[in-house]
């Protein structure tokens, strides 16, 4: 178990690394000045903040302002701090697919995709609500068997739980079509659930060298043999697992942003804190997706 200041400093260090790494030439803003807090803090203090259940930009600058400024001392106002961080989504997702590679995500030739939705205010209130009006639309959540007004989010994950891909579409959109945004270095058998399941997809997929493979519905022939069926069934839960904890730990469903640039942002810190939690397991040779007793916070 590490001490928050040990896990504080751990991630700092491999932040700051990697992304030296991945903008090495590149200029992270083009006029301005230098931020005083550096993005790699910020970033920092986003996926702690992420992982110990602090979801908003507000309770995340409290946090580290109350009981971190020692090691933050340049950590200016809330709004400053919130928009440094709204900036630097792209990076962050350059991080998060960095991190995911050194897990060794890209190398599994077994990955699972799967979606949640994201309801961006109560069913009842979507036709009065003014929030993200032209981008969210209703959709169907079969898990909770409920409709919904919002978006609808996408993983994919390789068979040791690690985050490789995701994207955010509107809520009525093709699980088929967003699929295909996330398949990027990716090779082998992708297991998805019946929402997946078209001949021409999986047709076209294997021009790519990916089989896709669903579980069939009841009025469809099945000629796999069973135990591979049973198999595929039960290999499927991690990506359940998963998006668990992405809900649970990481409040992914909660939309607290009120555009599309914020709660691409939001997002994004989310799936890189789940990635970086994996990796810290990685490293000192835990489970990956075992989060409890990873920190003493």
């Amino acid at each position: 178990m590490l001490s928050i200041e040990d896990f504080i400093i751990e991630i700092y260090c491999r932040t700051d690394d990697s992304l030296k790494e991945i903008s090495r030439g590149i200029k992270l803003r083009s006029r301005g000045f230098p931020p005083s807090l550096s993005d790699s803090e910020v970033i920092t203090m986003e996926i702690v903040g992420e992982y110990i259940g602090i979801d908003t930009d507000k309770g995340i600058w409290e946090y580290f302002r109350r009981h971190w400024l020692h090691f933050f001392p340049d950590l200016g106002c809330r709004t400053t701090f919130a928009r440094q961080a709204a900036n630097l989504w792209y990076w962050k997702l350059k991080l998060q697919r960095r991190f995911a590679k050194e897990c060794g995500a890209f190398d599994d030739n077994i990955h699972l995709v799967d979606g949640f939705p994201l309801p961006v205010c109560h069913f009842k209130r979507a036709y009065f609500s003014r929030i993200f009006k032209g981008d969210a639309t209703y959709g169907y959540c079969a898990a909770k068997d409920e409709k919904y007004y919002g978006f609808k989010g996408h993983v994919l994950i390789s068979l040791s739980g690690v985050i490789s891909s995701f994207t955010l579409t509107a809520a009525n959109a093709e699980e088929r079509d967003a699929l295909w945004e996330m398949l990027c270095g990716i090779r082998g058998l992708v297991i998805g659930d019946k929402g997946y399941i078209s001949d021409f997809l999986h047709n076209e997929l294997l021009l790519y060298g990916i089989d896709l493979q669903t579980p069939f519905r009841s009025n469809m022939k099945d000629d796999r043999p069973p135990e591979s069926v049973r198999i595929m069934t039960s290999v499927r839960r991690e990506v359940e697992t998963v998006i668990g904890q992405l809900c649970e730990r990481f409040n992914i469903e909660k939309v607290r942003a009120r555009d599309l640039w914020h709660l691409t942002s939001r997002t994004v810190r989310k799936i890189l804190s789940h990635t970086v939690a994996v990796f810290i397991n990685c490293l000192y040779g835990r489970k990956n997706l075992q989060f409890d007793g990873l920190v003493d916070t």
